[in-house]
């Protein structure tokens, strides 16, 4: 959780708590507000990470123009040495991972062994992007007229705004940052502001690797600082992970300005368990699907969509298994569940399990609480919640509750899984647990998200296959794989006439 205060030159206060800054232009400096905001461990509030600058409109100016300065240079660099660059980040990474993932886990509350696989995607994203550096492709194709020869070939997009979350500390700014930088863009990165240490971390990284000055910045802070990144008129692309209602603010903004946006934002996930399914392997999925990452993710299987004729048995062993999830300080190798990210996160569940009881179809089968006494009492815990017999049209079966509740409900055919799987506004991530190949691709082709899973959850991305979802998680980008080079690089086609004399396209006849 981060907490603002006031301080004099970034002196530390009564206890030794490290202080950070800004990263401009190849510097790390203080913000020009003269603020700081304090990172507050989630499992424990009185375990201070650092403090951290809460910057400003001036202090995004300074970076876009730090951004600005390098943008040629950068552009220029042959894009085969931007990727040895970024391999050499790669390395940094992978030789830090446990140091990284202990300091994300304390500043974010998720299981260790789940910030290893948030600081391992990142590995993977800046092994697999940099590899585009000497890829990129353009194509070559035959023009209408003789003697003449026509391509297209990527080039940058300039200045790019990141935007990103709490959740995936390392991971989802490395799927934007890296791509940005193979591309042959300059960026400024607005941290998460409950997550400011993992970005420095991958920044710092950066500056180890030997990326130039000024091509990679990063701003500390809340929304004034992510307001004036989306309204700076020098930034060409905002790219934004996090809630659709903040990505609608700035889809409006980014089309007054006539800026390129990159929008992933919220899901409503569910889970088809057909009656043929592998219980015991469905109960497994369920349970990771809904409460990894204590259900902090936009691909959360926060729905599970049970056929009735093995629902009874399905909730059982659900329930069961839920029971005995152990919460707490993700540090704890026991520990499976750990706290949610903050205060106003805590109330926003608890708000919605409240929902879910005084609506008169579903029943609170397990959890609902949250836990604050004993070990405990200063961290933002909650009970691994489950509500059976839900209706389709329920809020708890329709709204992103983003914390550790799913949603059981049954169905009678895969017809009808199906339609109430697609009945959300959502459509980012979805799965099927069937034992038939022809119904597992059924599904496949039915189901409208931008991820679907079989035998599987609705969680567990890989960074070489494209990310995003359909209707309301998004606006038709995706991000991983090659299809992210498409947000950040532009087409250029080029037409080269060596006939030696003026030929019209489509005007003058090719004698044949």
């Amino acid at each position: 959780m981060a907490k603002a205060t006031k301080a004099k030159d970034g002196k530390e206060t009564k206890r030794s708590v490290k202080t950070y800054h800004n990263y401009i232009g190849g510097e790390w400096v203080k913000s020009a507000s003269g603020d700081w905001f304090e990172n507050v461990n989630p499992a424990d509030r009185s375990d201070i990470v650092g403090r951290f600058p809460k910057s400003n409109a001036e202090d995004v100016d300074r970076a876009v123009a730090a951004a600005k300065e390098s943008a040629t240079r950068w552009r220029r660099t042959p894009a085969p040495r931007r990727a040895e660059i970024l391999f050499k980040l790669g390395e940094i990474l992978r030789e830090n991972k446990q140091r990284y993932s202990e300091e994300m886990t304390r500043e974010m509350g998720k299981v260790l062994k789940e910030t290893g696989g948030d600081v391992q995607e990142a590995i993977d994203c800046t092994y697999y992007t940099a590899g585009e550096g000497r890829r990129l492709h353009g194509f070559t194709t035959k023009a209408e007229m003789p003697n003449k020869y026509a391509m297209c070939e990527r080039q940058p997009v300039g200045i790019c705004g990141l935007i990103t979350p709490f959740n995936f500390p390392m991971a989802i700014p490395s799927w934007k940052l890296i791509p940005a930088l193979v591309c042959g863009n300059t960026v400024v990165i607005k941290s998460g502001e409950d997550v400011p240490l993992s970005t420095i971390n991958l920044v710092k990284a950066c500056e180890d690797a030997g990326i130039p000055k000024g091509v990679v910045n990063v701003v500390n802070g809340f929304g004034e600082a992510g307001a004036a990144l989306v309204g700076h008129d020098d930034v060409r692309l905002i790219s934004f992970t996090g809630s659709t209602d903040t990505g609608k603010k700035i889809a409006e903004q980014c089309a007054r300005d006539n800026k390129i946006v990159s929008l992933e934002m919220g899901g409503k996930n569910a889970i088809i368990i057909n009656d043929d399914a592998d219980i015991d392997n469905a109960v497994e999925g369920s349970l990771w699907g809904a409460f990894g990452t204590s259900g902090q993710r936009c691909t959360a299987s926060s729905r599970l969509v049970v056929h009735k004729k093995v629902y009874k048995k399905f909730v059982e062993r659900l329930v069961e298994r839920v029971g005995k999830l152990k919460v707490g300080n993700g540090l704890d190798p026991k520990t499976e569940v750990g706290p949610v990210i903050n205060q106003q996160a805590m109330d926003k569940i608890l708000g919605y399990i409240e929902i879910g009881k005084n609506e008169d179809k579903a029943t609170l089968a397990v959890g609902g609480n949250a836990l604050r006494r004993g070990k405990y009492k200063n961290g933002f815990f909650i009970e691994p919640t489950v509500f059976t017999d839900a209706d389709r049209n329920m809020r708890i079966s329709q709204e992103e509750i983003f914390g550790p509740v799913t949603t059981v409900i049954p169905f009678s055919d895969l017809d009808e899984a199906i339609d109430i799987v697609n009945d959300v506004k959502y459509g980012l991530s979805s799965a099927i647990y069937t034992q038939d190949v022809n119904k597992a691709f059924y599904a496949m082709q039915e189901l409208y998200t931008g991820i679907c899973y079989v035998n599987s959850a609705t969680i567990g991305a890989e960074v070489h296959l494209p990310f995003g979802g359909t209707k309301g998680t998004g606006n038709g980008h995706r991000e991983a794989g090659t299809q992210v080079l498409d947000i950040f690089s532009e087409w250029k086609a080029i037409y080269v006439d060596f006939s030696g004399r003026l030929q019209k396209a489509q005007i003058d006849e090719v004698e044949v």
